[in-house]
């Protein structure tokens, strides 16, 4: 037996992931906090290079500060019987393959280092607008991977710790506009 995917179909299995994983905002708070980090980091009185293998350390504790924030925040990290649901670990596993970009960053000029690593983490949101049926993802994808570049371009080596802040900030704020799309959500009964 085979079931015909319908546009409202998908449009209603976006939506249940959009709800109750309430767009993800257990993982953008906990990289907000990850990028403040970073930012400090950023700050400290090491070689550039230095400084990049501290930020991928810094990295690590993502997925279980987001476990955390999971619970408290009560969302659902495996909704069955949504086949999309798996697509969403697939989008986080494509930004690895920007990581070699990355790495030649840190090993050749990783005075830049900050800027790729934020723009990377921006571009990789993009597709999330379309999986949690939210604009604000892909509006987020562009501000923070142009407004990097741009800080990047202008700011001396000294200041480039404002990229991680901007990108802190981003996210943050990235996550206070996904949580009223799920209350709205919520409101409108799109579960």
């Amino acid at each position: 037996m085979t079931t015909e995917m319908t546009t409202e179909k998908l449009d209603e299995l976006r939506n249940e992931l959009s709800v109750k994983s309430k767009n993800g905002i257990d993982f953008t708070l906990s990289a907000s906090i990850i990028w403040l980090v970073i930012a400090y980091l950023w700050t400290l009185n090491f070689k550039a290079y230095d400084r990049s293998v501290l930020v991928f350390i810094a990295g690590a504790p993502l997925l279980p500060m987001a476990l955390f924030f999971s619970r408290i925040l009560k969302t659902n990290w495996k909704i069955t019987n949504n086949p999309l649901q798996p697509l969403g670990l697939w989008l986080n596993f494509a930004q690895l393959f920007y990581f070699p970009f990355l790495i030649f960053t840190m090993i050749k000029i990783p005075e830049y280092f900050i800027m790729v690593y934020a723009i990377i983490t921006g571009a990789h949101l993009f597709p999330y607008g379309w999986f949690y049926k939210t604009s604000w993802y892909s509006i987020f994808s562009g501000i923070i991977a142009i407004g990097a570049l741009l800080l990047g371009l202008n700011l001396s080596f000294k200041k480039m710790y404002l990229i991680a802040l901007f990108t802190s900030v981003s996210l943050f704020i990235l996550t206070s506009f996904l949580y009223l799309d799920t209350t709205k959500k919520l409101k409108q009964g799109k579960l």
